[in-house]
């Protein structure tokens, strides 16, 4: 421990390192739940590259493990420490070093919270789609290392469709660039899209190129209530197989509405079984919605209302983004699953989360990003229940079973990190995960970069 400290105050500034153990244990986990975590030896925030290689080096040098984080906001203990390792907070490398309206760019350093960067690409008349539910918190860095998505996947994709290069410090504290500034570049492997995703497993991402779009008009929001779950996601068939494109197409079960109203007084119907929210930011969203309309009312839906301003359109996606913080209110501790299936499984995968609710006794709230077929089933529970968090782990797997049943994968955004790593050796196979272990070993054969992680 002391030659550690030693060697990284060589290169480091005082305020860089935090060894206080009541400030290191705040650093110890991200926000999931059962998903154990380790005492950090050192805390270390870096701002420049060169500080995060010499972190690496004195890491590779000792053989310390290091575990990355960004604003610790993930939901499957990926930026969990493990017992005597150097904790590498990213968030003090905050800057946006560029925005080109020409190029369709922006390049950013790993700890720029998203909504900052989406704000300020909006003064030039552009957009960065990706927009998780905790965009005001969470950076760029662990959107990337997670590959996290939002409610605009539906038309406009996840991170991985917008990281076009990346500046990566590996594990023997060498700097790699990869990918382009172009808008197209198919030179050697896409080790790009290898990083995304790999949660800090492979390198640390201390710069990226990301790509931008033109700002689109402001979206309208269509709010249809459905009497049962199946319904609603039959409309979301007949809304993708017509050809729609809205820029939103959320679903909230009845438990999430009630939650919300109880929460935040927001007037949402209770009688509802399930409440879509469908948005377009074409030209002219208001036919958009009028055509979509038609399509809810056939799949059997008992009220359609659009929204006639962005205003109101604001307060309807206002209730959608507080579903999870409405959803942890229900109970003292909630595990958040992360299904995507197929859109046409989309109803099994509602109906069989009912069921699994129903037969462990618990209450189980869905939110989902019906359009990509993204769920979040959010399994609510007393912690201090030793039964009753039995039950939750043990739901929490019965979910995740029924998505791969499904055709679908464990994770669709929020990744593998402690919280799937069993799940993710059945989903990839035994073949798979030999290929996943090699490439791991290729690029950090110490096995020093957040160890414990994926696999």
């Amino acid at each position: 421990m002391s030659d550690l400290l030693e060697r990284l105050r060589t290169e480091l500034p005082a305020e860089a390192l935090i060894t206080d153990p009541d400030v290191t244990a705040s650093y110890a986990h991200d926000m999931a739940s059962f998903c154990e975590a380790g005492t950090p030896a050192v805390v270390v925030l870096p701002r420049t590259v060169e500080q995060v290689q010499h972190v690496m080096r004195t890491a590779t040098a000792l053989r310390v493990p290091v575990v990355p984080q960004g604003a610790r906001t993930g939901l499957s203990g990926a930026a969990n420490a493990s017992d005597g390792c150097i904790v590498l907070s990213l968030v003090k490398m905050d800057r946006i070093l560029e925005i080109s309206p020409v190029d369709r760019i922006a390049v950013v350093e790993p700890g720029v919270i998203n909504a900052v960067l989406s704000r300020a690409v909006n003064e030039h008349g552009l957009y960065y789609p990706p927009d998780p539910s905790s965009w005001e918190t969470c950076t760029i860095g662990g959107n990337i290392g997670t590959a996290s998505g939002g409610l605009c996947c539906v038309k406009y994709g996840v991170t991985a469709e917008y990281v076009l290069g990346l500046d990566v410090v590996l594990a023997d504290g060498r700097l790699l660039t990869t990918g382009r500034r172009t808008a197209k570049g198919v030179a050697g492997y896409d080790l790009t899209r290898l990083f995304v995703g790999s949660e800090g497993s492979l390198g640390i991402v201390v710069k990226a190129v990301l790509a931008l779009k033109p700002q689109p008009p402001q979206q309208l929001v269509l709010a249809a209530e459905f009497p049962s779950a199946a319904a609603a996601c039959d409309a979301v068939c007949r809304i993708m197989e017509r050809g729609h494109t809205p820029s939103l197409l959320e679903l909230m079960d009845r438990t999430t509405v009630r939650a919300v109203n109880e929460l935040a007084s927001m007037g949402l119907p209770e009688t509802t079984e399930a409440l879509l929210l469908c948005a377009f930011d074409t030209p002219d969203p208001a036919a958009d919605l009028a055509a979509v309309g038609v399509l809810c009312t056939a799949a059997g839906a008992t009220e359609v209302v659009p929204a006639d301003n962005p205003a109101e359109s604001e307060l309807l996606l206002q209730a959608r983004r507080m579903s999870l913080t409405a959803l942890e209110t229900v109970k003292s501790a909630t595990m958040i699953d992360d299904v995507c299936v197929p859109r046409s499984r989309l109803g099994a995968m509602l109906e069989g989360t009912a069921a699994i609710a129903e037969e462990y006794g618990l209450t189980i709230g869905v939110c989902s990003h019906a359009g990509d077929g993204n769920t979040h089933p959010v399994v609510c529970f007393d912690h201090t229940d030793p039964d009753e968090s039995r039950r939750a782990r043990e739901s929490f797997d019965a979910i995740m079973a029924l998505g791969l049943e499904l055709g679908g994968t464990i994770t669709g955004e929020h990744g593998v990190g402690v919280l799937k790593k069993e799940w993710l050796a059945r989903e990839l196979g035994e073949t798979g995960i030999e290929l996943q272990r090699g490439i791991k070993a290729a690029f950090d054969p110490l096995g020093l970069l957040n160890p414990g992680k994926l696999f």
